[in-house]
């Protein structure tokens, strides 16, 4: 019996584990070498867009996207940088596509979860935000009550099981 909980939990942890891991390659390799720094960036936020020359990429590169206007980097140059638009969805996966002479190959950008925070004022005679102060401050009777009703439950039933196990142990 207790091997099955245990080979349960392995299974369950395993498969907790593989879920929040990110996708194995970012970019699909092609005749030559590119990528997207950081693979994963906020709306608004910029990123590089890196070449690597060699016969298969000595002109202009050429980098699209949905999410940024077209760039080009020179045939002297490896990299240029690109800012992701505000409009882009949290979450969301978008192709980044390089061409390169005759050569071409997608890669992905992820857009960070949460709310764009984009701020395009800049208000430095106004004060800092101090916040709400103190250990409490955000919560509310029902969760402080709610939280500790769950602490509660569960120390009983992990007494309960404890009790329950010695009781048998010993008859």
């Amino acid at each position: 019996m207790r091997a099955i909980c245990l080979a349960s939990a392995v299974v369950l942890g395993a498969g907790a584990l593989t879920s929040c891991v990110a996708a194995a390659d970012a970019s699909i390799q092609t005749d030559f070498g590119f990528s997207v720094e950081p693979s994963t960036v906020r709306a608004g936020g910029d990123v590089t867009l890196r070449v690597v020359r060699n016969a298969a990429c000595q002109g202009e590169a050429a980098v699209n996207s949905p999410v940024f206007d077209l760039v080009t980097i020179p045939p002297r140059e490896s990299w240029a940088t690109a800012t992701v638009d505000w409009d882009a969805k949290p979450g969301a996966v978008y192709d980044v596509e390089f061409e390169c002479d005759k050569s071409s190959g997608t890669a992905r950008l992820t857009i960070a979860g949460g709310h764009p925070t984009h701020h395009p004022t800049h208000h430095p005679h106004k004060g800092a935000h101090a916040g709400e102060g103190g250990t409490i401050a955000g919560f509310d009777l029902k969760e402080i009550g709610l939280g500790a009703a769950l602490i509660a439950g569960s120390l009983g039933v992990a007494y309960h099981f404890a009790r329950r196990r010695t009781d048998e142990d010993a008859g």
